[in-house]
């Protein structure tokens, strides 16, 4: 009704489709006519009731929370448990996936400045059509698959409230957190016992949802985990009951578990235990709490929340991002530091909590000092991340012979000199969509925002007249614009054989390839391409050269797979090495950014003569360097191995500016765990170049 009410304000039609009644009855009405009538028992039953007896088996605790096991030796412990695969380092799998598309993921996969400390939990700001927003979702899970084998009911009480730990460790109001659950459990047939497995789970689950007072809203069904064939015994997973927990919050407000300062001191917080080896209810909620008003007031450097690995694998992971190190205050007990502690929380703070244990303070050193022990970070790196290397390579096998490259830093100063013959108080952008592109919306907001008016073309395939009258609409649209960007994705799924390809082809169309020409002869425009659009400048000719060619030779400059073999998506940082281009109005000649990549087909490649002619005239425009500034052929600074590390090249006028990294990707509090400038003001000279 109020609804109805509201609409009719408002001029607009409203139809009552459906009726909330008391009874509990599906009704449906036609011409008059009942011809549905369900009762609402028979829709909670699907019209099949099913019973079945539960017997909940007895629990054996002993060794509930027993971690991995390790000497005790400090630095055989730390070993121990980063090598283990539910604790080791999935950098190489992580970076197979695009994960800055949209420009809005607020927390990276993995932060800090090395970019190691992976969070524990995600965080992607709303899109938005238009304007601007700092509101994020954030989603974390927790389930730890020994625990849950030993007793479902704790494992699944302790898989919810390390789900919300974690929200609680992000700096989120934990409270306003909702839950989904995800079971795996082995076929259970008639098995009174075998069914007294997920119903004892459901009740930790229950139990943990009214101790915490959020509720679970969703959830998927139960598949079955039992495995058997011929010759083969039965294999059943473990009773698995994973949480996870989502709750809405403003990104500039979350807090990521990188150390990121030497001289803070690290606390443990810690919830009481029952006697039934749970956290009391009370302990729990007042260290959510704790957290909470530490991370909302700025207190807290980072939190982070206990899991499998324990205090261990805490600290290790938050010195990794940034290379910090850590001193414990006092001697720990090897079974100390590997113990699982169910919504236990460490925090880096100056502000000492309320309750909680100083477990120790950062340091400068890259070490952890424990019991003693000096244990250098860069080992603790190395075993944390050499059990998946070779499933999930990080680097190529030439790695050794690539780092030994020490590319130079190229420096141009000289500004360009060209004035277009008509200002434009708003230059307009036309940015074409071609099948698989995937950063127009990004590209069309980095201009708007800079002043300029995008003009987004969609290539339209399915039928060759359908194609070819987008292509008339792109010619024209070419024609009144002034700007031309060809924005990155998979353009025709990066195949056959090569990215940008398709792009190329429609460059090279007569209508287009004028239109262009027009462009940049007559009205003395500007190109623009990153990533899939660099590629086609690439393909075209358009870059090095300046003009749309009819065909490459076999030794043009060309883009072609990263030496790793695979996809990259990471952050990188570049340099700016030349000015002479009016795209590089607002930059100065050693600049750094840090910038996302996200591409399988981004390594620049020419003839020694090329480079050099390329290096001479000051058309290097920017390369990959490493925190240093200086250019680098390492994998993890340079993603796709690309000769002189470069990462951006300019026409003979600078006027075509071709680029991998995606710096139409930036906006406020996105990759907020990865340090840096990660505003680079390319898009603001070009639309300033018509002023």
């Amino acid at each position: 009704a109020r609804f109805c009410e509201l609409a009719a304000r408002e001029n607009l039609e409203a139809t009552v489709v459906a009726t909330v009644t008391a009874e509990p009855e599906l009704t449906m009405n036609w011409r008059g006519k009942r011809i549905v009538s369900l009762s609402r028992e028979f829709l909670n039953s699907n019209g099949a009731p099913k019973y079945a007896d539960v017997k909940i088996p007895q629990i054996d605790t002993h060794g509930l929370y027993g971690g991995v096991k390790a000497s005790r030796n400090a630095e055989e412990v730390f070993s121990a448990v980063l090598a283990d695969l539910n604790v080791c380092s999935q950098k190489g799998l992580v970076e197979r996936f695009d994960s800055t598309i949209g420009a809005a993921t607020a927390v990276m996969p993995y932060g800090g400045r090395e970019q190691l400390t992976p969070p524990q939990y995600m965080a992607a700001k709303l899109p938005v059509g238009e304007g601007k927003t700092d509101t994020a979702s954030v989603m974390s899970f927790g389930f730890d698959p020994y625990i849950s084998e030993k007793s479902p009911y704790h494992g699944a009480y302790c898989a919810v409230v390390e789900s919300a730990a974690r929200l609680a460790a992000a700096g989120v109001p934990w409270r306003r957190a909702r839950l989904s659950f995800q079971e795996y459990f082995r076929r259970m047939g008639s098995d009174a016992e075998g069914w007294g497995v997920p119903f004892s789970a459901l009740l930790g689950a229950y139990r943990a949802q009214l101790e915490l007072g959020i509720a679970a809203i969703g959830g998927k069904d139960s598949m079955s985990g039992t495995f058997e064939g011929e010759g083969m015994p039965r294999m059943d997973v473990p009773p698995t009951l994973v949480s996870f927990a989502v709750a809405p919050y403003r990104a500039s407000k979350l807090v990521t578990p990188e150390f990121k300062r030497a001289g803070v001191g690290v606390y443990l917080l810690e919830p009481d235990m029952g006697d039934d080896m749970l956290p009391t209810e009370r302990s729990l909620a007042e260290i959510f709490d704790i957290a909470y008003e530490l991370a909302s007031t700025g207190a807290a450097d980072s939190i982070y929340a206990l899991g499998f690995g324990g205090i261990a694998e805490a600290i290790a992971k938050s010195c990794f991002g940034n290379m910090i190190g850590f001193a414990f205050a006092d001697s720990i007990e090897a079974d100390s530091l590997i113990r699982k502690r169910p919504g236990a929380l460490i925090v880096a703070t100056d502000r000492a909590p309320g309750r909680g244990v100083l477990l120790g303070h950062t340091v400068a050193e890259k070490f952890i000092y424990c019991n003693g022990e000096q244990i250098p970070l860069d080992r603790l790196v190395h075993i944390w991340s050499a059990p998946l290397e070779r499933v999930f390579p990080t680097k190529p096998d030439s790695e050794a012979a690539l780092a030994a490259q020490k590319p130079a830093a190229f420096t141009c100063t000289e500004r360009h000199k060209i004035t277009p013959p008509s200002k434009f108080a708003r230059p307009r952008v036309v940015i074409p969509v071609f099948p698989g592109t995937n950063c127009e919306y990004d590209s069309a907001r980095a201009f708007e925002e800079a002043g300029g008016e995008p003009v987004v073309c969609v290539l339209r395939n399915l039928t060759p007249a359908a194609l070819e009258q987008s292509l008339r609409e792109l010619a024209a649209a070419i024609d009144n614009a002034q700007i031309l960007m060809l924005p990155g994705g998979f353009s025709g799924g990066d195949e056959p054989d090569g990215s940008g390809k398709f792009i190329t082809a429609v460059l090279r169309s007569p209508s287009i390839c004028e239109a262009v020409t027009r462009l940049l002869d007559d009205r003395l425009g500007l190109v623009l391409g990153i990533c899939n659009g660099f590629q086609a400048l690439v393909k075209s000719g358009l870059l090095p050269g300046g003009r749309i060619l009819p065909a490459l030779t076999p030794d043009s400059p060309t883009l072609t797979y990263n030496r790793i073999g695979r996809h990259q998506s990471m952050m990188v940082t570049t340099r700016i090495a030349s000015v002479k281009s009016p795209w590089m109005r607002y930059c100065e000649p050693g600049e750094l950014h840090t910038i996302p990549i996200s591409h399988g087909e981004g390594r620049f490649t020419a003839s020694a003569e090329m480079l050099g002619k390329l290096a001479a005239e000051g058309r290097i425009a920017t390369q990959y360097v490493d925190p240093s500034g200086m250019p680098s052929m390492e994998t993890r600074y340079n993603p796709n191995g690309s000769d002189l590390a470069i990462e951006g090249i300019f026409s003979p006028d600078g006027r075509i500016f071709g680029k991998m990294g995606h710096s139409e990707r930036y906006g406020a509090n996105v990759a907020i765990n990865v340090p840096g400038n990660k505003y680079q003001p390319i898009f603001k000279a070009g639309i300033d170049y018509y002023k």
